[in-house]
């Protein structure tokens, strides 16, 4: 069964691959203007949102694989890949499998040590936990600049930006999605190996406010890509989209341009 997703848009195919815990709906405050400009097609991973687990083990690359499968039934055979922390993991594995034209990967998870993947890991479970908690009374946390300030403070430098309906349904899916568990402890039990076998355009843009994959990890990705393009996400958090959608829909674009620009 093809994954669950949203295709907006005309131009070149352009794949958005959600963070742990979120869904296709996390892409909505850059989603118009990147549909401007591509074909846009943002499913939800395997696990997460209305997509079913994976019956075996949910690394990167097995999740890369369920991508390459929705672009089967879709009739496209390579499309240019783009996705925030495991996301971008994932792009860069649909950029090994050869389905995608080009990559940008905004924090990509995979290039930390054993502490830092450590870090993450305790971070995301903290995380789910608070959302299950908080459920029953999220509307009130949740519906003040403050409630989502505190509640975001990890993962946006400007949480309060979110509003209260958007950040109450992400909640919803960190508490509710099934994959959530392993998905975590697949990722942070590897790191990003083999970069030599990627011979498509890599963007990487780190977040300069990531309080989850912390900023020194963008030079171990600037040493695995020392031909990519690196940027910084200025003014933003580990998940950019409320904090500047403007800006993170300039980098997609950017990233996977055409040959010849457009």
């Amino acid at each position: 069964m093809a994954l669950p997703h949203l295709r907006q848009g005309s131009g070149e195919p352009l794949v958005l691959l959600h963070a742990t815990g979120m869904a296709r709906r996390s892409w909505s405050p850059v989603l118009a203007g990147l549909a401007a400009q591509r074909d846009v097609i943002a499913p939800d991973l395997p696990g997460f949102g209305e997509a079913p687990e994976l019956a075996g083990d949910p690394s990167p690359r097995a999740l890369a694989h369920s991508v390459a499968a929705l672009l089967d039934d879709l009739g496209i055979p390579d499309a240019h890949a783009a996705g925030c922390s495991l996301g971008g993991w994932v792009s860069l594995e649909l950029a090994r499998l050869g389905r995608a034209r080009s990559v940008t990967a905004l924090s990509p998870s995979g290039f930390w040590n054993e502490r830092e993947a450590a870090f993450c890991r305790r971070s995301l479970a903290a995380t789910r936990a608070i959302a299950t908690v908080i459920r029953p009374v999220a509307p009130l946390i949740l519906g003040s600049a403050v409630g989502r300030t505190v509640a975001g403070y990890q993962t946006m430098q400007h949480p309060w930006r979110m509003p209260a309906e958007d950040f109450q349904a992400a909640f919803a899916v960190v508490a509710d999605s099934p994959g959530h568990r392993a998905a975590s402890i697949a990722q942070t039990a590897r790191r990003f190996e083999a970069p030599g076998e990627i011979d498509v355009p890599v963007t990487i843009a780190w977040a300069q406010h990531d309080r989850l994959l912390i900023p020194r990890q963008a030079d171990r990705a600037r040493r695995a890509f020392p031909a990519g393009r690196h940027l910084t996400l200025e003014g933003c958090g580990h998940v950019p989209f409320y904090d500047d959608p403007e800006q993170v829909a300039r980098v997609l674009l950017e990233g996977s341009a055409p040959a010849g620009g457009g």
